[in-house]
């Protein structure tokens, strides 16, 4: 806070201090002995006002609450820059909450780091707590239930642009994954694009024009078949997905398949390391696991490193 708003702030609050205990002695310099007898020269609706004053007990609490707001603000901060006599911040106490609460928590979670992601999908507790875990982290873009949506995957099939094995799942959630694909209008030009469009939905069997496909398969083996392989089956190094599963992160139409050939595609799931610890971290990659057709599967590329 700069130093005009920390003065700025200290005196309105003072005033504000200052004006009410002046209100309370003024109004109470103006009450009648013996009001509540007296009645007031008008009256209305057959109603008349008396001079009844201020009770006792009522002014002197008004009073305590000026005099305890004073005291606070000597020991909590309140007047600008001022920081109290006690120091105290929000961040002090939050930061002194969640040390306590890892104090507690943390060998919940510890005790199953060395689990294998596989076993630990078995285990309910387990689950449980990689539940809460996701709600709390990953929920916000992948649904509640991981279903995912327009442009964030579904967690609940057996599609894995980033692979599925232990370290490749715990990778993507600890230092989170950016995937890029470039626009292809310039290459390709607007038919072009109708034609790649075509070409990649008869990838996976999608109804599409053949004529149209066939004219743009060149073009694949020129401009794709780098990221998504010749066949189509994507690349989980470069994070390319699979265009023969029928499974799309951002539609499988005809129109929508050539917006992302014509404007590219740039997706970013954040990094969690440093907000999940590693025991954590373990713990929610088991129950995106779990989600997973793949958790059935228990050879193969996925049981490796587990």
């Amino acid at each position: 806070m700069t130093l005009f708003w920390s003065i700025f702030v200290t005196v309105v609050t003072l005033g504000t201090l200052l004006g009410s205990y002046w209100l309370l002695t003024a109004t109470r310099k103006g009450e009648v002995k013996g009001g509540a007898e007296l009645e007031k020269e008008h009256s209305f609706d057959g109603i008349t006002e008396l001079e009844t004053p201020l009770p006792r007990w009522w002014y002197y609490l008004f009073i305590f609450t000026i005099v305890f707001s004073c005291g606070y603000l000597v020991l909590f901060p309140g007047l600008g820059n001022y920081p109290g006599v006690l120091g105290w911040t929000s961040t002090n106490q939050w930061e002194g909450e969640v040390a306590k609460a890892a104090e507690r928590y943390n060998p919940l979670f510890e005790r199953y780091r060395d689990t294998p992601l596989l076993a630990l999908t078995e285990d309910r507790k387990a689950m449980r707590m990689g539940q809460r875990i996701f709600g709390n982290y990953c929920a916000q873009c992948h649904g509640s239930a991981a279903q995912g949506a327009h442009g964030f995957p579904n967690l609940r099939d057996h599609d894995w642009i980033w692979g599925n094995s232990a370290a490749q799942i715990q990778t993507s959630i600890r230092n989170g994954r950016q995937a890029a694909m470039p626009s292809w209008a310039a290459p390709l030009g607007e038919e072009g694009v109708t034609a790649m469009a075509q070409y990649v939905r008869s990838l996976s069997g999608a109804p599409h024009d053949a004529a149209l496909a066939a004219e743009a398969a060149p073009k694949y083996a020129m401009f794709c078949v780098a990221c998504h392989g010749p066949e189509g089956k994507g690349n989980v190094a470069l994070g390319a997905p699979n265009l023969t599963d029928n499974i799309w992160l951002y539609g499988g139409a005809a129109d929508q398949i050539a917006f992302t050939l014509r404007h590219g595609r740039n997706g970013q799931m954040p990094a969690h390391e440093g907000v999940l610890d590693d025991a954590r971290i373990h713990l929610v990659a088991a129950y995106v696991l779990s989600l997973s057709e793949a958790a059935s599967q228990p050879s193969g590329a996925m049981a490796a490193g587990q």
